[in-house]
């Protein structure tokens, strides 16, 4: 699922939370921060606020973007465990974050490996082709 938030001078904060009942693990990864249309250029500061594992709240910046400089960064998919909020500590924005959300079933998870599956039936990969010019 794809994640996709704006913060701004009056929306500063954006929390992604998932239902603790679901028995499911579920994995944010922010890949993209970036100043959008109508930013001034002042330094943004992007917080990533969540809990520590004495369940303290912890912000931690993990961006500082300026128009004239880093107008843009990229996060390599940078993972989190919800629930967490993103918050705009300094600047007046916007700022777009972008991202995904895996979950993943713990009932479908199994660590045994299956007996069927030998080193026979891989499939071969095509070799790799030169680009055309």
């Amino acid at each position: 699922l794809l994640l996709g938030c704006e913060l701004t001078a009056s929306t500063k904060s954006y929390t992604f939370q998932v239902d603790e009942e679901d028995d499911s693990d579920h994995i944010l990864a922010l890949s993209v921060v970036c100043l959008t249309d109508g930013a001034k250029d002042e330094c943004n500061v992007v917080e990533v606020v969540g809990r520590n594992h004495e369940n303290q709240e912890i912000a931690v910046p993990v961006a500082n973007l300026k128009l004239s400089c880093q107008p843009l960064l990229s996060l390599d998919n940078f993972k989190l465990q919800p629930p967490v909020t993103f918050r705009l500590a300094a600047g007046s924005g916007p700022v777009h974050l972008a991202g995904w959300h895996r979950i993943m079933h713990r009932e479908n998870a199994s660590f045994e490996e299956d007996d069927d599956l030998s080193e026979d039936d891989e499939e071969e990969l095509p070799p790799i082709m030169p680009a055309k010019k």
